[in-house]
């Protein structure tokens, strides 16, 4: 205790010893925790079922990969002990990386996938429509997390008439996968929203491990309401992501999905609605051009531009009918004229005038034509032009003697 020695002196010892003790060596582990940072370095851990140790590749050695790493996967990794001082911890500083075959975890996922697929459970025919327009929405994760944040403000802010009901659950360790399940059943059972999201943010393999379990993924491909699978970030897979109706790389993306129809639905109205205002606008502004040369005065005088020719002509016609009228008046005044003079002509008064009488016999009041026709002792009556004689047949003859 009497000799004191600084942070920083106690971790440069460490890491003189440690890095010199082991200057070059080759590991195998399970990869697990994998995170590419920004900057495009490798962040990971190695694991087996008794420890773990954290790694890092840095980007000028990844040129030299084959393959792409996931969590899971068994890889045997050469490479040297580093000590960071800044943290105070040691990792594996990794220079090249290859396959050394599966690991427990992948292998467990793979049989179950395969075992649940043959039930039918991630048939794209059982996939339910996601809704276009939810009144409700469910979120089924952890009500502390940032991926639940991440939803409501999405919601919120794109969405803002939405209803959103939390279903709380954990979301990794012992027991999240039932609790996962039960709410899922829950949310069905009393219908308590149009439609599910079912995840949480970022994590391990191990982290994210409950959203594969197969209670999991059977309450997912049993639920009636339409289930949006939102588990850990893009490169991140679980199982319930198959049975879902419908996998969202992360869950800030599940909530756009949900409200991207009512937001691209407004934006259509809208621009409908400066279209239709932009169409009338237009349609308005030319007619405004095309009769603004027309004054009243000018108005005027193309009307009767327009309608004197139309009243000439009409005149014209007038003159030409009236014409033909008048013409055909006194075509028929002259044959009045003569058929009157025909008349008159043929009139027994005319006829009296020159001389003539009618001679009637009054027994039978017939008009005698011939002499013959009156007998001696007949009573005739004699109608000259005026007034009236009687008389008595003497004698009658045929002809004129």
């Amino acid at each position: 205790m009497q000799q004191k020695i600084t942070v920083s002196e106690l971790t440069g010892l460490i890491r003189q010893n440690l890095e010199s003790a082991f200057p070059q060596l080759v590991v195998e582990g399970e990869l697990s925790n994998f995170r590419p940072s920004s900057s495009g370095h490798l962040y990971f851990s190695l694991k087996d079922p008794g420890a773990k140790i954290d790694a890092v590749m840095f980007k000028n050695r990844l040129s030299f990969l084959d393959f792409e790493p996931r969590d899971g996967m068994l890889l045997r990794v050469r490479g040297r002990i580093s000590v960071y001082p800044q943290r105070g911890n040691y990792q594996l500083v990794c220079e090249d990386m290859e396959l050394a075959g599966v690991g427990d975890i992948l292998a467990m996922l793979e049989k179950r996938k395969r075992a649940l697929a043959a039930e039918g459970l991630f048939d794209e025919d059982q996939k339910k429509p996601i809704p276009r327009f939810p009144g409700t929405v469910g979120v089924v994760s952890s009500p502390t997390g940032a991926a639940v944040q991440d939803i409501l403000n999405i919601l919120r802010r794109r969405a803002a008439g939405v209803r959103v009901i939390i279903l709380p659950a954990l979301v990794q360790g012992e027991g999240a996968a039932a609790e996962i399940a039960r709410r899922i059943e829950q949310a069905n059972q009393w219908r308590l929203a149009d439609v599910l999201i079912v995840g949480r943010g970022g994590g391990s393999l191990e982290d994210l491990l409950p959203f594969s379990e197969e209670v999991v993924v059977r309450s997912v491909a049993d639920s009636e309401i339409p289930v949006i699978s939102a588990v850990g970030h893009e490169i991140d897979n679980a199982l319930c992501d198959l049975a879902a109706d419908l996998r969202a790389p992360t869950p800030s993306a599940a909530a756009e999905l949900v409200s991207s129809s009512r937001s691209e639905a407004l934006e259509k109205i809208i621009s409908l609605q400066e279209d239709m205002e932009g169409a009338v606008k237009s349609r308005i502004d030319r007619a405004r051009l095309l009769i603004r040369p027309f004054s009243i005065d000018d108005l005027e005088r193309r009307f009767r531009a327009i309608l004197q020719p139309a009243l000439l002509r009409f005149d014209d016609a007038k003159e030409s009918l009236v014409h033909s009228l008048q013409e055909k008046l006194r075509g028929w005044r002259r044959r009045l004229e003569l058929a009157a003079t025909s008349l008159e002509a043929g009139s027994p008064l005319a006829v009296l005038d020159r001389g003539f009488s009618v001679v009637l016999n009054e027994t039978t009041g017939k008009i005698l034509r011939r002499g013959i026709e009156a007998k001696p002792g007949d009573k005739l009556t004699i109608r000259p032009r005026e007034g009236l004689v009687r008389a008595v047949t003497e004698e009658s003859t045929a002809a004129y003697q």
